[in-house]
């Protein structure tokens, strides 16, 4: 399994995936999920992926060279020439369908199910910053102002972080240090994610990317901020008041009659009846 990050802010984007790939409790290896396509001045584009690995490398491999019709009279498109992120897109959506067809048969009949999902994001010259989400059959969503990010993978365990912090106006470091954060608890509790990471920060309008770094183990930055947020959830946990069940003076009392609901009924011999 894996996990990746997109984050689409008003000053840029963010990137953020793990590097574990395994196929079994005996059967784990390092695979890169994160791909950048770039001509400096003209185009930047990033692609995550996570699912199958074989699918995602295919679909990685094809990208390149995959194309589909243009409008009548102009040239087929392709992630090179595409005049919007919008195209790439389709583009991409186009190259999970080829893969489908030529490795799909085959997958079902030895009963493998055709599983891979992408983070695609980046901007093209006089366009704006677009994030997408393109799911196995090709067909794929854009990350809105009241959506602003995309997870792919086991994305449960860092979601609460992005839900509370994350904004479009989001300042790109605090974001950054935010999908680490998200990626450490996610560490914590899955151990089909592992290091390295990899983390790419876009900068709006700059059509290119230079802030790329590989974290591993030992990188001074992750190791502070691994034990950090793990003490100050202590520290906020333990400032929380306990619950109180003798009914006594409490700011927050929990021995409370509901408006609603009474409390749950006990049964005590075989005739009684929850109803």
């Amino acid at each position: 399994m894996t996990y990746c990050i997109g984050l689409r802010l008003n000053a840029g984007l963010v990137f953020l995936s793990d590097s574990r790939t395994n196929a079994g409790l005996d059967a784990i290896s390092t695979f890169r999920k994160m791909i950048v396509y770039e001509k400096p001045g003209d185009r930047f584009m990033c692609l995550l992926s996570a699912g199958n690995l074989s699918i995602s490398q295919s679909v990685r491999e094809i990208l390149q060279v995959e194309k589909i019709p243009g409008a009548e009279g102009e040239e087929a498109i392709s992630i090179w020439n595409a005049k919007s992120m919008f195209d790439v897109a389709r583009v991409l959506g186009s190259a999970v369908r080829r893969i489908h067809d030529q490795d799909g048969p085959s997958l079902r009949a030895a009963g493998i199910d055709f599983v891979a999902s992408f983070i695609l994001g980046g901007q093209i010259g006089g366009e704006a910053m677009r994030l997408f989400l393109v799911y196995s059959a090709g067909n794929f969503i854009e990350a809105t102002r009241e959506t602003c990010f995309f997870q792919i993978g086991e994305s449960k365990y860092g979601k609460p972080i992005l839900d509370r912090v994350l904004t479009p106006h989001t300042p790109l470091d605090e974001a950054a240090k935010c999908a680490l954060v998200s990626m450490d608890s996610t560490l914590k509790s899955n151990l089909s994610v592992g290091l390295p990471l990899d983390l790419l920060v876009y900068r709006a309008d700059s059509l290119s990317a230079d802030q790329v770094v590989c974290i591993d183990d030992k990188n001074p930055y992750f190791q502070m901020i691994h034990n950090t947020w793990g003490q100050r959830l202590r520290e906020v946990f333990e400032g929380i008041d306990d619950p109180r069940w003798d009914g006594g003076d409490a700011t927050h009392p929990l021995m409370v009659e509901s408006e609603r609901f009474d409390p749950m009924k006990k049964i005590g011999h075989a005739s009684e009846k929850i109803v």
